[in-house]
């Protein structure tokens, strides 16, 4: 097959080693400027932040307002001067409108921001906003309230950081980044360490190239998104030039601008892949500059390679959690792997459909290529997972832990339909050596009608010539046959041998007509020999084996494009664990749970207490009354009293008032010792129908 790669002008083979090493001297450079950029700002916390607790806590009612909110995360967040808002039962600032400040003490991540002085009595809404060290958004809310809970006009923002029409496109040009790096990668190893001969073939080229278009614009899709990701979430702010300076001073900003810088140099890659590389593998180079280049274009891309992916190992996951410096590079690891795999397997598969001429040896070449990097994937997602999972609870009970074993099912999927694919790889190897040495004759009968074709369409114009000069000379020396009545049959012949020696010397004259049928001739034989391979079952088979391996791969690229957006399984057992130790600290609350009836018509229900924080001093209630279908049941009195019998104390009255439709609340409620508490509850249905149930709580 002809190359069809752009021209870049004939070079030396010293030339280009020059060239080559330069490059790779300025991408070796490019890779530690990126590699200092990001280790810069890598953390040794859990990846994926969460709240493990705040002061006041959620829901908490207490007798002054304090002078500040404070909140706790598993790991250290990034925060800006609006990350923490505070709002009154009105809605206004009720803090400061300071930055909030690091109060962090060891492994303590503790944030907090000033209040106002003087702040009314009501319930508060806090809202806050952050960026985990793993690049990624995290946003919450809750509520307190001072003196007693109120009305409040401030509603719980129900989507969270990263979410919305921002976050489903950077969500998208996430998953086409890593697509991009697949095709890139994945097709330039193929081309390079399976079938070098493909470097002069279009639909590999167009692959390639592709990939690059995609990554590269894929990136910049992200680093402009990547402001109102991580905060305001409108599409409008896109076109902010101070969040997008703001964005160029973090560690996600540094690595997307490092991957523009990468794929710059990568453009270089390609333009000498499938300019001077294919020329050399056209048959227009010695064999000593054909390895030179070989090599220099394997080292370069190999460093490209590797620095395109650290732009992903060493600003997300996995520069954040446990042992970052043997994550990050295993990671990297992970991601090449991939590439050459799935990228190599799609290329295989443009090359079995859309190239008449890849043999037996390049597809043995890439099933070694793959089987290596299925070890690799093994080994390096085996830690990955201990790192991010780190029980077997953790597996099965979290939302990462499940994806993880979605993406492990694919995965052996694919490994099932790849030894299907060896096998037939295995039998079109076999095949061809087979038609070698047992069908010799049919070999020759073929390659001499081969002959024979191209002998008819390379001569025929010199065969017609010939015949015709015969049959010319044959009538010139018999002119008897004019006196015999023959004269009217040697004219014609005379007439069609004039004709086509003038179309034979057009032929020659016209060098352009030449070359239109040299073109025609060569697409005829081209597609005749695809039809011929087309044909061949063990190549049918395996196109649709390699065609099945990539519609998996689809599918795993979206799972995995999906984890690295998720809240890691260990960080999310983690914030369980704090949240769970922050109430058992407190000592509560403590929750009753009462059924009553009080004989009348809707006078069956459920009283359901809750006594915070559950200790002696002042507590909070918070009482919520259901029918028995469990939903809210409206009530018009309701009356509690608390009676320690074994002292002598109470009963204590504690007179809630009504908050919403079947929820009534209660503050300064004072529970002076530690005891067995009897908490009597007197509920009144209607005018007439009232009871009175109690039970014996431990109280302190």
């Amino acid at each position: 097959m002809t190359a069809t790669a752009p021209h870049f002008g004939p070079s030396p083979a010293t030339s280009a080693s020059r060239r080559l090493l330069a490059a790779a001297a300025l991408l070796t450079a490019l890779v530690s400027m990126v590699f200092s950029l990001l280790l810069g700002g890598a953390g040794t916390a859990s990846a994926h932040a969460a709240l493990t607790g705040s002061d006041p806590q959620d829901g908490a009612v207490v007798d002054t307002a304090p002078q500040d909110i404070k909140l706790s995360f598993s790991e250290s967040v990034a925060l800006g001067e609006d990350s923490i808002r505070v709002l009154d039962p009105s809605g206004k600032r009720a803090d400061t409108g300071t930055a909030p400040r690091d109060l962090m003490c060891g492994s303590t991540m503790e944030y907090s921001v000033p209040l106002r002085s003087g702040l009314p009595d009501g319930t508060y809404t806090v809202a806050w906003q952050a960026v985990s060290a793993d690049s990624h958004p995290i946003s919450g809310a809750f509520t307190f309230s001072v003196g007693a809970p109120s009305k409040t006009a401030v509603a719980l923002p129900s989507k969270e950081a990263g979410g919305g029409l921002v976050g489903a496109l950077y969500d998208i040009a996430r998953y086409v980044a890593y697509a991009g790096f697949i095709l890139l990668v994945g097709g330039s190893a193929f081309v390079l360490a399976c079938w070098p001969r493909g470097a002069g073939a279009r639909p590999l080229q167009r692959l390639v190239v592709r990939g690059w278009m995609t990554l590269t614009v894929a990136t910049l899709v992200m680093l402009m998104l990547r402001s109102p990701y991580t905060g305001s979430g409108k599409l409008a702010d896109v076109f902010d030039l101070d969040g997008l300076k703001a964005v160029l001073d973090t560690k996600p900003g540094a690595a997307l601008v490092s991957r523009l810088l990468l794929l710059g140099a990568s453009a270089l890659f390609i333009a000498v892949l499938f300019g001077a590389y294919a020329r050399t593998q056209a048959g227009r180079a010695g064999e000593h500059e054909r390895k030179g280049l070989t090599f220099g274009l394997a080292a370069g891309g190999a460093v490209i390679a590797a620095g395109i992916a650290a732009t992903w190992s060493l600003a997300e996951h996995a520069s954040a959690g446990p042992q970052p410096g043997i994550a990050m590079p295993v990671d990297l690891l992970h991601l090449l792997a991939v590439a050459v795999w799935l990228g190599g397997l799609t290329a295989l598969l443009v090359a079995l459909y859309r190239t008449p001429d890849i043999d037996a040896a390049a597809v043995r070449h890439f099933s070694r290529i793959a089987f290596g990097s299925v070890l690799v994937l093994t080994a390096t997602g085996i830690y990955q997972s201990w790192r991010q999972v780190g029980s077997w609870s953790a597996l099965t009970g979290t939302d990462y832990g499940q994806l993880l074993l979605v993406k492990v099912g694919l995965v052996a999927v694919m490994v099932a339909i790849a030894w299907r694919s060896r096998r037939w790889t295995a039998r079109l190897v076999l095949g061809g050596a087979g038609a070698h040495a047992g069908t010799e004759r049919r070999d020759g009968e073929d390659a001499e009608a081969g002959t024979e074709e191209q002998r008819d369409d390379d001569g025929a114009g010199a065969t017609v010539t010939d015949t015709e000069a015969a049959m010319t000379d044959s009538g010139a020396g018999t002119d008897t046959g004019a006196s015999t009545g023959t004269g009217t049959i040697d004219a014609d012949s005379s007439a069609s041998t004039s004709t086509s020696a003038s179309a034979s010397t057009l032929a020659a004259e016209d060098p352009a007509r030449t070359a239109q049928l040299a073109r025609q001739r060569a697409a005829v034989a081209t597609a005749a020999k695809k039809r011929l391979r087309d044909a061949d079952p063990d190549r049918s088979g395996l196109r649709r084996s390699v065609l099945t391996e990539v519609g998996v791969a689809v599918a795993l690229l979206a799972v995995t494009t999906v984890l690295t957006s998720t809240e890691p399984a260990r960080t999310e057992e983690e914030a369980r664990g704090s949240t769970t130790a922050a109430v058992s600290a407190t000592e509560g609350p403590v929750t009753v749970k009462l059924p009553f009836d009080t004989g009348g018509e809707n006078g069956k229900g459920t009283v359901r207490m809750d006594i915070a924080p559950g200790r002696t001093g002042t507590d909070a209630l918070h009482i919520w009354v259901e029918d028995p279908g469990g939903k809210a049941m409206d009530v018009p009195e309701l009356k509690v009293a608390f009676t320690l019998e074994s002292k002598g104390i109470g009963p204590l009255p504690a007179v809630p008032t009504r908050f919403a439709e079947g929820h009534w609340t209660a503050s300064g409620v004072q529970i002076p010792i530690a005891g067995n508490w009897k908490v009597a509850v007197t509920v009144r249905t209607s005018d007439i129908d009232q009871t009175t149930v109690d039970k014996n709580v431990k109280i302190g």
